[in-house]
């Protein structure tokens, strides 16, 4: 059983790669630049200089995961905040303000690691992997989490499955959009929105604690309601800003030549696997027999989520190390097959069982892929995940 935590994901050109790698990007938000920095260099300084960057990551990425979980078990179905089913207990207020807590202070530990990691003298690529192929997951189970404050059902202020599918895919796919971005200019240009929806969300959730989720159900003023504005928010902020300031950034790095300058196919051949995941998901959403995204929407978006997230911590490896993307995602093709299975086949409640072994399958294959990168890169490096300390030369190399 040793090749399961010995599984080889990097090649050699990957790894001998990062040796060449320096961290590019630009962050222009004036709430970032004027706040948030500010503050995360008052808060770096009380850190104790033992604690290794990536366990300030991985303690905030824990935080979001465990309110995933929370949320999940309390309110699987998001029927807790719906008026359509008062059957279901509403989540407590200390799970809400649990959930902003966890929100701000993973927001701040993502804020300080770099900086924790250039005051010990502790950067290397695997600092800036960590971080980003942690964010790929959280902006998986982000809005699921969201989504238990408005609940299912369009008639009494709350929000259909659909919506949270498409938030889903504007959420990870604007985060996907980034790291193409960054594959073709060599900069990660980070959002304005970025910093601004990680503070909103924490504040909405402490909110949420004091006054209930009923403050997010009705008519305010001017027939104001507050899904449409969180949806315009998130629809209005990728379609109207984030996505033509991105590509404008692609086309200026290909006019001045100050991107990687990749030719047609090289340059879109990240996109295939999304391309490919985006309509297969949403065609097996649509012409399911047996509706699977209305029976079981946490699992169907989780697996869509997970499974984007894979396909961006391989985008994020080939651009870290300026190798060529690969067209194709080996774990799309369990989840291909069984889609097309159930529409063709129609094959009842055999579908909703398939979905349960898919989401074993893809949460197992999405740990051992992270787990064995981490461990290859701490190997190549000589250092451990979560400690400064430097590992000590194996036995054949103090002889040297």
């Amino acid at each position: 059983m040793s090749w399961v935590l010995n599984t080889k994901y990097l090649s050699d050109k990957q790894i001998k790669g990062f040796d060449k790698y320096k961290y590019n990007a630009v962050d222009t938000s004036p709430l970032s630049v004027y706040v948030m920095h500010p503050f995360w260099n008052a808060v770096v300084k009380t850190v104790p200089m033992w604690v290794a960057p990536n366990l300030l990551t991985f303690t905030g990425f824990v935080m979001l995961i465990v309110n995933y979980i929370l949320l999940s078990y309390l309110d699987w179905s998001f029927c807790a905040s719906s008026r359509e089913h008062p059957d279901y207990p509403p989540i407590p207020w200390w799970v809400w303000f649990l959930s902003g807590s966890f929100q701000f202070l993973a927001h701040t530990l993502d804020g300080i690691d770099g900086k924790q990691a250039r005051r010990t003298g502790s950067s290397t690529p695997l600092g800036e992997l960590f971080d980003h192929g942690s964010d790929s997951v959280v902006a998986a189970v982000l809005p699921p989490a969201l989504y238990c404050i408005f609940g299912r059902g369009a008639t009494d202020y709350g929000a259909s499955v659909w919506t949270l599918y498409w938030v889903c895919w504007h959420i990870i796919g604007c985060f996907a959009l980034s790291h193409w971005e960054k594959y073709l200019t060599g900069v990660l240009y980070l959002p304005w929105g970025y910093d601004i929806s990680q503070v909103s969300i924490s504040i909405v959730y402490l909110i949420t604690a004091v006054c209930g989720y009923e403050i997010w159900k009705g008519t305010y003023a001017f027939g104001f309601e507050f899904r449409w504005f969180f949806l315009a928010a998130v629809y209005g902020g990728s379609c109207f800003f984030f996505i033509p300031i991105s590509l404008y950034n692609i086309y200026r790095s290909y006019r001045d030549g100050t991107g990687k300058n990749r030719g047609f196919i090289d340059a879109a051949e990240p996109t295939f696997p999304f391309v490919i995941l985006f309509i297969t998901s949403t065609t097996w959403a649509v012409y399911s027999p047996s509706d699977i995204l209305d029976v079981e929407p946490r699992l169907f978006c989780l697996v869509m989520g997970l499974l984007l997230s894979n396909a961006v911590c391989r985008l994020i490896i080939c651009q870290m190390t300026d190798t060529r993307a690969s067209r194709f995602n080996w774990l799309l093709l369990p989840y291909v097959r069984i889609s097309v299975l159930s529409i063709a086949a129609n094959i009842g409640n055999l579908e909703l069982v398939l979905l349960y072994a898919l989401t074993v399958l893809v949460v197992c294959s999405h740990v051992h892929f992270g787990v064995n990168v981490v461990r290859q890169l701490c190997d190549y490096f000589k250092i451990y995940c979560f400690s400064i300390t430097s590992k000590p030369p194996k036995n054949h190399e103090r002889t040297k």
